[in-house]
């Protein structure tokens, strides 16, 4: 292959590939053109038409298309060949191609790019900057604007005719760099003896061109120095000294300063035109940090740009503001008191704060109480007497600040009284609270307000203030949680004192039901049960507690609704049964839900009483018996029983009974016996019989015969034992039968029929007492043991030398005096009546 058959072979190649991407072929006699009536660039918002002609014999429909995919154009037939489409208000670049089937070969579709844009505009506000370097000349730049964008490539350039002393060069023209959106600027350089400049701008794009008004300057008019050069400051607590370079031929200078977060502050104009100068800038802050900046400019001319910034700190001062102080007395210990104070700000701390400084002063005998705390601490608690005064400072390093004081309504001080804030309205916000008040016609003087704010039941860990003038009536406070129930109250202060205060209730920017329930415990005493709970925890009330409700379930579910303000419940006069209890919480937004829940029972009351008094019955008993076994005890126990007993024992031998039986009367299987009467009701006598005739001696005793009648009793007569003679039935029965056989007291109806038989006795008789008993039956005998083991029984805590256990020896004949009662075995000697 020759080298020429190569760039045959590669050129043809070439020009398939380039028909193949090209949108339309386009030849200048036969085939297919397109072509539009404004050109390939138009002005956007115009109207035009666009051609399509094919030279080859259409086999089909001519074809017309837009856009990218392409889209079929409503075209419209303009003759046998050639089609057209109107275009209206085009705004951006489009493409057209044209297509048919042609014979007898077919060809490239043929197509249309077409640029749409805006002619340029006339640029404007042109101004130029001549940068003085040093003698032999410097640097001016101009910058135009260029108006709005073309949205076609636009050609710019800047047209310069400079101006000597006796001449005019040019024009020149200079490169446009690009200077953002709608500006442009060039740079150029001129020379020391330049004295005149004129310029003007050309802007040009394929629709056509544009020239700026011609401006005309004077060098030294437009002239700029270079900008001033700043050593680093030296300050002191008010002030600093600043070191600047600048050009020997610039006559003004002017410094400027400014802290973090402030604006930029201008010195007074130092004077001179040396080229370095010392120049001092006050007064400033102390312990402030500063930015500094200088810039120049020659007699005429412009000013320089700013110098690059120098940074330095003043020095400390003692601080010059008291400081921000408030106080919370605790709800248990009015003795203590919390002091609490804000830090004070880089204006006011003038240095930095190195510690606070506390004391308590006795207004009488001076201070009690010094504390210093460090710098991170805003708070302290300290001991509080009823003449005592609160003062705080803050220290730097050269010196504490002036003193806050805060003095209590305990302070034994004359305040004057003033209402306290009226109206007092709280609106919670999304994020924010506003409070507001009354406003006062009058302000005591050296008044304020403070406004105060702590989450509900933290007022001594997270309490807040802000401190007003007299003459606020009104804050937003910021910086609240959402769901937390706030609380706090706004102050009148004088010197330092609340001296009123209105409180509010709790607030929340934010509110929801509460996510959980009170944690409760019981107490059941009795017929009732006592509910005490605690509060639910800060992230999960949802807001301030607006009431808590006990429910209490059995048979029956009870629903007890309790203030937000309690922490008790006493549920009185339960039924026994088996109980279940639970609570929830309350909000604005409804009720929570509920906490877990406790059982419990009501008992049957038990009378307790009896149990008691049998209990402390049997413990007196028990002291008793013990005690009675002491022999001192004893016989002081017998004197007070003696002293229940009766004055005077009847003597049976005195009795009328006696007197009655003097008579000889003889009765016989039954005998009516006269009852012994004393004045005591309780003594009686029954005697057995041996006989069924019994012989009465009358008694010799004095009685007067005035006494009343005696009372007759029946006396039964028992069987006689076989074998055994009187004599020896009166022995055997002595000894048999000890005298156990009680006194039997008498009834009425026996009481009468003895006064009829007393008047048929002979008073002279002379009666045989029996001395023995007779056969009786044996239930009459088992009845006898049986009072005597019952009588023996209830008097066997008594001694045994007792009248009651003391053997009785009867003779043969008994006499009753014979049967008088002794009480020298009863009773003490000493307290005893001789016999009669």
């Amino acid at each position: 292959m020759t080298r020429w058959t190569f760039f045959t072979a590669v050129a043809a190649l070439c020009v398939q590939l380039c028909s193949v991407s090209k949108s339309c072929s386009i030849r200048t006699s036969g085939g297919t053109s397109a072509r539009t009536s404004a050109g390939a660039v138009v002005q956007r918002g115009s109207i035009f038409q666009v051609y399509c002609t094919f030279s080859c014999r259409c086999r089909g429909p001519m074809h017309m298309y837009s856009r990218h995919p392409p889209v079929p154009q409503s075209h419209r037939p303009l003759n046998a060949t050639t089609i057209y489409y109107n275009v209206t208000n085009v705004n951006k670049n489009r493409t057209f191609s044209c297509s048919c089937q042609c014979s007898p070969a077919p060809l490239d579709s043929c197509g249309l790019d077409i640029s749409a844009g805006y002619l340029p505009e006339r640029p404007e506000n042109m101004s130029c900057i001549y940068e003085v370097k040093d003698d032999d000349g410097g640097v001016v730049s101009c910058t135009w604007n260029t108006g709005r964008d073309t949205f076609l490539w636009t050609r710019s350039a800047l047209r310069v005719r400079t101006g000597y002393e006796n001449h005019t060069d040019g024009p020149v023209r200079y490169k446009v760099s690009p200077k953002g959106t709608g500006w442009s600027s060039a740079n150029f350089t001129v020379s020391g003896s330049v004295r005149r400049i004129s310029v003007w701008a050309e802007v040009e794009n394929d629709l056509g061109s544009a020239v700026s008004v011609t401006r005309n300057y004077t060098l030294w008019d437009i002239a700029m120095p270079g900008p001033p050069a700043l050593g680093p400051p030296v300050c002191s607590s008010w002030g600093c000294v600043l070191r600047v370079e600048r050009s020997a031929l610039t006559r003004h200078l002017e410094v400027q300063y400014g802290a973090a977060a402030r604006p930029w502050t201008s010195s007074p104009e130092p004077t001179g035109s040396v080229a370095e100068r010392n120049v001092s800038i006050s007064p400033l802050e102390p312990y402030t940090g500063y930015h500094f900046r200088a810039r120049s400019k020659f007699s005429t001319g412009l000013w320089s740009q700013w110098s690059a910034n120098v940074s330095g700190w003043t020095q400390e001062e003692a601080p010059a503001k008291e400081l921000d102080v408030w106080f919370a007395e605790s709800a248990s210990d009015f003795s203590s008191l919390m002091v609490y104070w804000k830090q004070p700000d880089v204006l006011a701390a003038r240095g930095r704060i190195s510690g606070f400084r506390v004391r308590v002063d006795d207004r009488r005998s001076g201070p009690v109480f010094t504390a210093d705390v460090g710098a991170d601490v805003t708070n302290q608690s300290v001991l509080f007497c009823p003449n005592c005064e609160v003062i705080v400072w803050a220290c730097n390093s050269r010196g504490p600040s002036p003193p806050a004081r805060i003095t209590t309504h305990h302070t034994r001080v004359k305040v004057q009284q003033v209402a306290p804030p009226q109206d007092v309205k709280v609106t919670a916000g999304n994020q924010s609270v506003a409070i507001s008040w009354r406003k006062r016609a009058t302000a005591p003087p050296h008044a304020a307000h403070v406004v105060e704010w702590f989450p509900q039941g933290l007022k001594l860990q997270e309490l807040r203030w802000v401190r007003l003038t007299a003459e606020d009536h009104h804050t937003v406070i910021t910086g609240i949680e959402p769901f937390e129930c706030y609380e706090g109250a706004v102050h009148v202060v004088c010197n330092g004192s609340s001296v009123s205060s209105t409180r509010f209730p709790g607030v929340a920017t934010l509110t929801s039901a509460p996510s959980a329930g009170p944690s409760v415990q019981k107490t059941v005493e009795g017929n009732q049960v006592t509910v005490t709970w605690t509060e639910i925890p800060r992230g999960q009330r949802g807001g301030c507690i607006t009431e808590y409700t006990v429910y209490l379930g059995s048979k029956e579910q009870q629903r007890i609704s309790v203030p937000a303000s309690e922490r008790r419940r006493v549920i009185r006069d339960l039924s026994p049964a088996g109980y279940t209890l639970w609570m929830t919480a309350s909000t604005a937004r409804g009720e929570g839900r509920a906490g877990q829940k406790v059982t419990f029972s009501i008992q049957q009351d038990t009378p307790l009483y009896p149990l008691v008094l049998c209990a402390v019955a049997t413990l007196i008993g028990m002291v008793l018996m013990c005690l009675y076994h002491i022999s001192a005890v004893k016989k002081r126990v017998w004197v007070y029983l003696q002293c229940l007993m009766l004055d005077v024992v009847p003597d049976p031998a005195n009795s009328k009974w006696a007197r009655a039986c003097s008579q000889d009367t003889v009765i016989t299987h039954k005998l009516k016996l006269l009852s012994c009467t004393s004045t005591d009701p309780r003594l009686s006598l029954r005697l057995p019989s041996t006989q069924g005739e019994v012989h009465l001696q009358p008694s010799s005793s004095g009685v007067a015969e005035e006494e009343e009648e005696p009372i007759l009793v029946d006396v039964e007569e028992l069987p006689k034992q076989s074998g055994v003679s009187s004599g020896g039935r009166a022995e055997a029965a002595g000894a048999l039968h000890p005298p156990t056989n009680y006194i039997k007291s008498f009834s009425h109806s026996d009481s009468e029929s003895s006064d009829r038989t007393q008047s048929s006795l002979d008073t002279g008789t002379t009666v045989d007492y029996i001395s023995s008993h007779g056969l009786g039956s044996m239930e009459e005998e088992e009845e006898e043991e049986e009072e005597e083991e019952e009588f023996t029984g209830m008097l066997g805590f008594f001694p045994s030398h007792n009248m009651f256990t003391g053997p009785m020896q009867l003779g043969g004949t008994l006499t009753l005096n014979a049967v008088k009662i002794d009480c020298r075995d009863f009773f003490l000697p000493e307290l005893c009546r001789p016999e009669t």
